[in-house]
Formats: structure tokens, C-alpha cells, sequence
């Protein structure tokens, strides 16, 4: 029975279960467009922008900006999008402002722009990120709501736009007890539209979707994977390569295509990242594509890359800087794996969420491997439908997303988990969920050592390929010795991936081996990590923690001053720590 509201209820005040009714509809997956080499027009730039602690703007409806009474009388309005202060789209509003550092909570942007059409029947709204709860209102609608602060979506707003428009996002990186991640991490809570806004005109049947990869166990077939949405739902579409004289044909039927035919691309790799421009046409609807082919398998403990066994020399990054927070810019991207390719490095651990969709189209050319995760991170919650719900609307944006990138050998479903139950079925329920939509990858998750009997043994590794495994012996385990005992008390019969390991350490600080948040402590132990890890027959790969310092409000003590320190590089990637030059001698050394 509806509760019976007082004849003086007014619900911006008294309602607290205002956000109801902006749930649905919820952005998920399912209206992504496949969008890569797409012309889109930018709506970044200045927006108007303010803080909203008390969440008004969803509580009072400030977006249907009535300024009168029934009567026609003028209302006082607590608001004034144009006249709010001026803010960068995209950007982090932690870093555009010292009085945001620290602010969590709701933000609205606004924003104005003309629009007239060209011909086109439908027009995309496309969001790369923002963190984390996003409300999209449009010309005094309501039109969509989203979860995840990592991933790109997308909604169709053909029938809301108007020669004029007026358009406001709410961005609320509010942490939740439900969300993924939940409220306890170990990185820098950064707000705001942090990557691209744009617009994406269309035809009235468009390419949705589609993937093209090499087939299983064959370098001479490959799988096309076509997804079409609109009225000419049945119908050809034609697939060329025009560097190995290849042009194929495929039947739709309801909207849906799959195909194998005969292909012999030379093979990615990052010694040799090749791409080929690939061409896809259907009903009048064009992508045009650079794309690169290439094999990731594991048979027993070892991984092939083409048919070959690799050690994945690598290293773990966060995606932040110093200037831009997360909304990190293409040169700085180019920088990072510049910097991890300096170190010998072939394979870069992205964590621990997805990064800007820049990072997997420029390792596509320079040519470096990726692992790529979803925040299921520490303590979420496990039980909750809706937050896997979440999880997996996460995983799969990121996976639609970066489907084509050669650059992208491994989905991880998560990072240290406690292994209950309710973990178990969470995670390995991501994990299948990523071999049924890309049996091309592998796929892993980063897992704690059990501590009890110092050995490698979590029960989602039985759902994985490669098992991830997080160690910091010598440093939050002092006892270096112990290392060795885990290595010999684990028989798995997967390959490893030491995902993390590490030791703190202040740019320039110089002492004895001995003295924590040294450099010199911080080499002693990549030096007695790398001696034991480097004679371990099952260990196909190390990712140590992390290429530069990163922002961590967990972090307070003298040396770290709000910075997680086990970088290899400072903060502003100006110093290279001693520990950088082992890790780079070390993989020298590796075949």
C-alpha cells in the first residue's frame, strides 16, 4: 500500500528515495555502436560546472528549469546553468581546481549546442568515461542513467534533439558500498567527464557491431563476427583487406552474421606490430579499420604468442598523472609505453580498471602486449545481484570496446579477493562470461597468496588461463625467505603470472638496504625477486607494482605524503628509481 503523503509534502525535501526514479532507463552494453574510425563531432571543451553536495539537482528537478508558477508568476531559481563557473570537458575536476582535490560527491556540467541535420536518421550521444554514476538530461528530459566509472557508453537521442539544446550530465563519484569498486581501493577517487564527449550521426541501418580475428588453431582462416541494427536487416555485407587482395561477402539474416573464410596476414606481434586496413560495408554504412591478427594460447604452463612460448616481461600502471589526473592525454599515453619499452618490457598490466581506449590503439602500434581489468577489487559485494550486474555490464562495454586490438591478450575479471563462496561464483561467473564473448583471449585475475600455507592456491584459478598471483615478500611479508618456500609449496598446473610485487620507495631517498622507502631497499628486493622468480619453471610472466608513483589518499606517512611509492619512476616520470634498471637488466636477460 503507497504511503499516504501529507497534503503538505513537497518531495525535494522530504523524498529520499528521489534517485527511483532516475534508474531506468539504465545505459548498459546493449546501445553501444562500434564507433572506431567513425567521424564524430567533439562537444568537449569549456561546460558550465558545478559542485552539488546536497544532490539538488536530481532532488528538485532543476533540469526541467521551470522559471514560472502556474499562474505565469516568476520563480526564484536556486540555479543558473550559464552563469556557473567554466570548467575542461574532459577533465578530472580534481585537478582543475585545488579547492576540488579531495571533493566527492555529485557534479552537474552543462552544456549548449546547436544542431541540424544532414541527412543522417539517428544521432549518438557517446560518453568515453566518467565517474562514476552518470544522469544524462536532455533539452528538460531525463534520458538515461549509467554505472561504471571506466567504460565508454553510448544512447541514441535522435528524438530529443532540437536546432537548439540544452544538455546536463550529473557525474557523481559518490563510493558505494554496491558499486565496482566498492568504497575501499588503493588509488585516487578521481570525478568528472574524464574522456570524450561526442556526438555520432548514423544511418538508419548502421554497422553495430563487429570482430575479426584470427580463426582457432588456424593461420589461414579467419572469423568475421557482424552485428547490424535498423530497418535492412537482411542483406549482404562485403569485407575487404586490400594489402592481401582479399574481398569477401556475407549473408545477414535478422540482423546477424557469422563467417570463416581463407586469410594468410602476417602476424602481430610486438616486434612485429602489423595492421592491416580493414574495410566493412553494409546498407550504405562504411567502418574503415586498422587492425592486427595474432594467436594467444596456453598449453600446460607455458603461453604461446603465434605458436611461439613468451615470458611476459612486464610491468603494472595505473592510468593518472600528475597534470591530468586520469583524463591522461595521448602524448602521455605514447610516454608510458615508451617508458616500459625502455625497460625491456613487451606487455604492460593495466590496472585496475579499464584504461583510456587510446591505450590499446597505440600498443596496437608500437607494439606491446596488454592485460586489461575490470574494478572487481578487494571487499565488493560478492552477494549482490546488482553489483554483479554491474560487474559484468563492465566487463562487457570494455570487451565491445576493444574487441579489434591485437594489443589485448588478457580480460582479468578482478584483483585480491578473499576466496569465499560468494567470490567464487561472482568471478567465476565474469570469467565465463568472457570466454563465451571472446574465445580469442585469455583470461585471468590477479589472486592473493594463501598466507596460511604460504602457496599459490585460490579456487577461481580452476575458471582461469593464466593464474595472476600478487606477492610482496620483502615487504608487507618482511621475510624475503619465504619466497622461495611459496614458489616450492605450489605445483599448479597453469602458468603463472606474478602480477604484483614491489617495495616502496621516495625518488632520491638513500640509505642502507635495510632502511625502508629507500631507493637501496627497494633495488634489494627486485634483486632477490628476480633471482628467485627468474629459476621458477612455472612463472611465464611478471608484472612488479608499479611504473611510476600514483596518487593514494590511503598513504600518509613521511615519505609517501598521499602517494603510493613503489613506482620505479616518480610521480612526474622525471626520476627513474635504481630498481627501474634491474628490472631492465632482467628482462635483457629473458628469451
Amino acid at each position: 500500500m503507497a504511503e499516504n503523503k501529507g497534503e503538505n509534502h513537497i518531495g525535494a525535501l522530504h523524498d529520499e528515495d528521489y534517485k527511483e526514479k532516475y534508474f531506468e532507463p539504465l545505459i548498459d552494453h546493449n546501445s553501444m555502436v562500434y564507433d572506431v574510425s567513425r567521424e564524430k563531432e567533439s562537444l568537449n571543451g569549456r561546460w558550465n560546472f558545478q559542485i552539488d553536495q546536497y544532490d539538488t539537482f536530481l532532488r528538485a528537478d532543476w533540469y526541467s528549469n521551470k522559471k514560472e508558477d502556474e499562474t505565469g508568476l516568476e520563480l526564484p531559481l536556486d540555479h543558473d546553468f550559464e552563469q556557473w563557473e567554466e570548467i575542461n570537458v574532459p577533465a578530472c575536476w580534481n585537478t582543475e581546481s585545488d579547492k576540488y582535490l579531495y571533493y566527492e560527491g555529485p557534479a552537474v556540467y552543462h552544456k549548449s549546442f546547436k544542431y541540424s541535420n544532414y541527412g543522417e536518421d539517428k544521432v549518438f550521444l557517446k560518453l568515453g568515461a566518467a565517474n562514476y554514476d552518470s544522469y544524462i538530461f536532455l533539452n528538460q528530459k531525463f534520458v538515461g542513467h549509467h554505472q561504471g566509472g571506466s567504460t565508454p557508453f553510448m544512447l541514441d537521442i535522435t528524438e530529443n534533439l532540437a536546432k537548439e539544446n540544452s544538455l546536463q550530465i550529473v557525474a557523481d563519484n559518490t563510493r558505494r558500498r554496491e558499486a565496482v569498486p566498492t568504497k575501499n581501493t588503493d588509488w585516487f577517487n578521481y570525478g568528472g567527464i574524464y574522456r570524450d564527449v561526442e556526438l555520432l550521426r548514423l544511418p538508419e541501418t548502421y554497422i553495430k557491431d563487429f570482430s575479426l580475428a584470427l580463426a582457432e588453431a588456424s593461420y589461414q582462416k579467419m572469423d568475421l563476427n557482424l552485428e547490424v541494427a535498423g530497418k535492412e536487416l537482411n542483406g549482404e555485407a562485403i569485407l575487404k583487406i586490400p594489402e592481401l587482395d582479399l574481398e569477401v561477402k556475407t549473408k545477414l539474416e535478422n540482423g546477424m552474421a557469422e563467417l570463416s573464410f581463407a586469410a594468410e596476414p602476417e602476424l602481430w606481434s610486438p616486434d612485429n606490430p602489423k595492421l592491416y586496413q580493414v574495410i566493412l560495408t553494409y546498407a550504405g554504412d562504411q567502418i574503415e579499420e586498422k587492425i592486427g591478427f595474432r594467436q594467444i594460447k596456453v598449453e600446460g604452463r607455458d603461453i604461446y604468442l603465434n605458436g611461439e612460448k613468451i615470458f611476459l616481461k612486464g610491468i603494472a600502471a595505473h592510468e593518472e598523472s600528475v597534470a591530468n589526473g586520469k583524463a591522461v592525454t595521448e602524448a602521455e599515453v605514447i610516454e608510458n609505453i615508451k617508458l616500459a619499452k625502455e625497460m625491456n618490457c613487451n606487455y604492460i598490466r593495466l590496472a585496475h580498471y579499464p584504461h583510456s581506449y587510446k591505450v590499446a590503439q597505440i600498443a596496437d602500434e608500437m607494439g606491446v602486449m596488454l592485460w586489461e581489468e575490470i574494478p572487481v577489487y578487494w571487499a565488493i559485494d560478492f552477494k549482490n545481484q546488482r553489483t554483479y550486474n554491474d560487474a559484468e555490464n563492465q566487463l562487457l562495454e570494455l570487451i565491445k570496446r576493444d574487441i579489434n586490438r591485437a594489443s589485448v591478450i588478457i580480460w582479468s575479471v578482478g584483483n585480491e579477493n578473499e576466496d569465499t563462496d560468494a567470490r567464487l561464483n561472482f568471478m567465476s561467473g565474469l570469467a565465463k562470461k568472457a570466454k563465451e564473448i571472446d574465445p580469442t583471449r585469455l583470461v585471468s585475475a590477479a589472486c592473493l597468496v594463501d598466507e596460511k600455507n604460504n602457496r599459490i592456491s585460490d579456487r577461481l584459478t580452476d575458471y582461469l588461463d593464466i593464474i595472476g598471483q600478487n606477492e610482496y615478500y620483502g615487504w608487507y611479508i618482511p621475510d624475503i625467505s619465504k619466497l622461495i618456500d611459496c614458489m616450492e609449496n605450489s605445483k599448479p598446473d597453469k602458468p603463472v603470472v606474478i602480477t604484483e610485487f614491489g617495495a616502496g620507495a621516495l625518488s632520491g631517498e638513500r640509505g642502507t638496504k635495510d632502511d625502508l622507502f629507500t631507493e637501496d631497499y627497494q633495488l634489494q628486493v627486485y634483486q632477490k625477486q628476480t633471482e628467485v622468480l627468474g629459476n621458477i619453471e612455472y612463472i611465464k610472466g611478471l608484472s612488479p607494482w608499479i611504473l611510476f608513483d600514483f596518487r593514494c589518499p590511503r598513504r600518509t606517512n613521511k615519505y609517501q605524503k598521499g602517494y603510493n611509492r613503489k613506482g620505479l619512476l616518480s610521480a612526474d616520470k622525471n626520476h627513474k628509481k635504481m630498481a627501474f634498471y634491474e628490472m631492465q637488466r632482467f628482462y635483457s636477460e629473458i628469451e
